[in-house]
């Protein structure tokens, strides 16, 4: 990847439906080699999906979280991602360094829905407590997925 590679995706990350003009224009490229620019960075992997964000709060899912999630022994990650896939109101989690094994990140309707999904993660055999922030406002966001 050059810059020109780098300076495309900048631009689509801000608005995935540009045309491949516009984006030529800013880079300095003919629309038709932003467009095979595009096409290779898709076939290598680089680009994975042109995506549609929509507001979670339109979705009916204001009430958002974060948990501190506290393991028995030692669980592996497949294990964890298992307990952790069956419950919807997921949308990210990963394994961290420190005290808790992992952090996840959950959206819900309202909080009767968000203490539901918390039992869910509570009763899985291997977890043995969590430790739980309701976000009050958002203050950044970012998608560098």
């Amino acid at each position: 990847m050059d810059n020109l590679d780098h300076g495309i995706i900048s631009l689509l990350r801000q608005n995935a439906r540009a045309g491949y003009g516009d984006i030529g224009e800013v880079v300095g490229l003919s629309a038709s080699a932003v467009k095979r620019r595009v096409d290779r960075l898709v076939a290598d992997g680089v680009i994975r999906g042109f995506t549609v964000q929509v507001d979670p709060a339109v979705e009916g899912l204001a009430v958002e979280a974060y948990v501190e999630l506290f393991c028995r022994g030692t669980v592996a990650p497949d294990e964890l991602r298992r307990i952790l896939n069956g419950v919807p109101e997921i949308v990210d989690a990963g394994t961290v360094t420190g005290s808790a094994d992992a952090i996840v990140h959950l959206r819900s309707r309202d909080i009767p829905s968000l203490e539901d999904a918390l039992e869910r993660v509570r009763i899985a055999p291997n977890v043995d407590h969590t430790r739980s922030a309701i976000v009050l406002s958002s203050l950044v966001q970012r998608d560098r997925s």
